[in-house]
């Protein structure tokens, strides 16, 4: 266990360079707008400016490299996690094609579903009052998605041995996609993007947001799968 985890943090902590590199040169861009456009809807407002605790240079960097190599690395040891339980258990792959799935099912149920409903906002959107009521909902959202995913789990794996494995996976789907989907109905749906907040600045950051959590997850996946399969490739030696 300590072996996968330590192989887990490193993945991730791999994956966080890649996934830095990628927000630096297209994330950063849409955030300098979206704060741009808050620092005119002050102005004319006639709020005061607030003072810069942090300066945009240093988040735009140190902090931007710290935040995301930090959460990176946190997936990795999750991950491997996940691994060790799901291995041998519920998936009989090979480690790097389990990784691939264990990957695919995090990125969904994790960010992607959560996402279709809570999608992530740049600055200027979203009331500083409601912060933590829509933290509350977006991680609820969260957990609703992986209590789904464990429900469909089970219940795909009831029916492999009549129906075969195919169709279970796709009973499985089907019994996370209802599941999901009256989470979402039930959950209240938040919408608080200011009047003429740009609708291209708004897709751009949120496309680069999918693109960050896919890269994550994608190069924890290929980078765990890989040390795996090359200890294993070893140990027959």
């Amino acid at each position: 266990m300590g072996s996968l985890l330590v192989r887990g943090m490193l993945a991730g902590l791999l994956a966080g360079f890649l996934a830095f590199g990628f927000a630096k040169v297209f994330g950063e861009p849409q955030v300098d707008r979206a704060i741009g456009f808050e620092e005119q809807l002050a102005k004319a407002k006639g709020e005061p400016e607030e003072p810069e605790i942090v300066s945009r240079a240093v988040q735009a960097s140190i902090g931007l490299f710290t935040g995301v190599t930090v959460v990176g690395t946190a997936m990795g040891g999750l991950f491997a996690l996940a691994f060790a339980f799901l291995n041998g258990r519920i998936i009989h792959q090979s480690p790097r094609t389990t990784a691939i799935i264990i990957a695919a099912l995090g990125f969904i149920a994790v960010y992607l579903v959560p996402d279709l409903k809570y999608p992530a906002n740049p600055p200027a959107v979203g009331s500083p009052e409601t912060i933590g009521y829509r933290t509350q909902l977006y991680f609820g959202m969260i957990a609703f998605s992986l209590a789904a995913l464990a429900i469909a789990i089970s219940a795909g794996r009831q029916f492999v041995q009549s129906v075969g494995t195919w169709n279970a996976v796709l009973i499985g789907a089907a019994v996370y996609i209802v599941l999901t989907s009256i989470a979402g109905y039930v959950l209240p749906p938040i919408n608080e993007v200011p009047d003429g907040f740009p609708a291209d600045l708004l897709w751009k950051f949120r496309v680069v947001s999918a693109g960050i959590q896919a890269i994550l997850w994608t190069a924890i996946a290929l980078i765990f799968g890989a040390s795996l399969e090359r200890a294993r490739t070893k140990e027959a030696y």
